[in-house]
């Protein structure tokens, strides 16, 4: 498959799949040009992307910055929350201690984030 190889390239790619979306349709067909050019072009700049502007795993401080700012709480209301200290808090949103297996469970349940974050996996 053709690959993007500059940047120039990418934003002409980009461009040209804001004209194509319009034109494709859920009642257009696979084989229609456009929706097959929109597709070979999406996979291009798809792989153009994970090589250029690659998107890394969340660190269990920045989901739980997310959390304060979707609930409007702050860093001493989430450490009452999970029931630590603010000095524990602190340390735990400047990536200075692991969360232990208690408090792993309180964020998880009380702060809804994936185990998965928290476990950094």
């Amino acid at each position: 498959m053709a690959q993007i190889k500059s940047e120039a390239a990418y934003r002409a790619a980009l461009r040209r799949i804001d004209e194509l979306l319009p034109l494709t349709g859920d009642d257009v067909q696979e084989d229609d040009p456009n929706m097959l050019e929109l597709d070979m072009l999406s996979d291009m700049v798809e792989e153009y992307e994970d090589v250029h502007y690659p998107i890394g795993k969340p660190e269990l401080p920045d989901i739980i910055k997310l959390r304060m700012y979707e609930r409007n709480l702050t860093q001493n209301s989430v450490a009452q929350l999970l029931g630590i200290s603010p000095s524990r808090m602190s340390e735990l949103m400047h990536g200075k201690m692991e969360p232990s297996y208690r408090l792993s469970r309180a964020l998880c349940k009380k702060l809804d984030i994936s185990p998965a974050v928290v476990l950094g996996l």
